[in-house]
């Protein structure tokens, strides 16, 4: 079974290849739950790694119904995405009724050709999962990222179990969010086609001067602290897979 990690610099890149990873799902934004990562994070991943990598194409955090305007940026960046040697691309469009935006979406999908897509978890924000699944399936994506429609996988695994039971592997199911060494055989037993992980843990900022009156972040984490993959995490997931 294929791991995925979720990387947000070229450090968790280099440890997620050399944990085991099978894939690479590339991100900005960690605040946002990743948006599109800088074109040199793209052209630096495609150097330096041997594994696939997929990159996110989100225009901003928050919802997944778009604008016009942010259509274009991301028609943008999956043609830029394509020129630095991406092996893949991870998007979704929704309407504002909670239903898979299939018109956009295979749109997407029709420019990011011949990159394969993964449906990231916009699924999850959909008001049906089963109506959602098919509606996904008719866009030509790959595979779905999905908890459930938890906020972990530990909590929608009964969903997780319905939709790889439903889709029948003419799409595959990748279960994502809370995913560790803990609860795969659980997720592995449920049918699922693939497990995502960030596997990453808070760091410290070198930082020897901080500026206690100002704060340039709006979320987690703060200026003095960031996020990378760690080895151990990502490398206890990929045992279990291949046993």
């Amino acid at each position: 079974m294929l791991v995925e990690v979720c990387a947000f610099s070229l450090e968790s890149c280099l440890t997620a290849q050399k944990a085991g990873a099978g894939r690479i799902e590339l991100c900005g934004g960690l605040a946002e739950g990743g948006t599109t990562p800088s074109a040199g994070l793209i052209q630096l991943a495609r150097q330096h790694l041997t594994i696939p990598f997929y990159v996110m194409i989100r225009p901003r955090g928050g919802d997944f119904s778009y604008s016009e305007t942010e259509l274009d940026v991301m028609k943008a960046d999956i043609l830029l995405a394509k020129t630095l040697g991406a092996n893949g691309l991870v998007l979704g469009v929704l309407q504002v009724d909670g239903t898979v935006d299939e018109f956009r979406t295979r749109e997407l999908i029709e420019l990011a050709k011949p990159l394969p897509v993964t449906f990231h978890r916009a699924f999850d924000m959909t008001r049906d999962p089963l109506e959602a699944l098919e509606a996904v399936i008719r866009t030509g994506a790959e595979r779905i990222l999905t908890s459930g429609q938890r906020q972990n996988v530990e909590l929608g695994i009964s969903t997780l179990r319905q939709l790889t039971q439903q889709a029948a592997k003419r799409i595959e199911i990748m279960a994502g969010a809370g995913v560790n060494a803990q609860n795969a055989h659980s997720l592995i037993d449920a049918g699922v086609d693939a497990l995502h992980l960030s596997g990453s843990a808070k760091e410290d900022s070198r930082m020897t001067y901080r500026q206690p009156a100002v704060s340039m972040a709006s979320g987690v984490p703060d200026e003095y602290e960031y996020v990378e993959a760690k080895e151990e995490k990502i490398r206890g997931v990929v045992q279990i897979t291949t046993q």
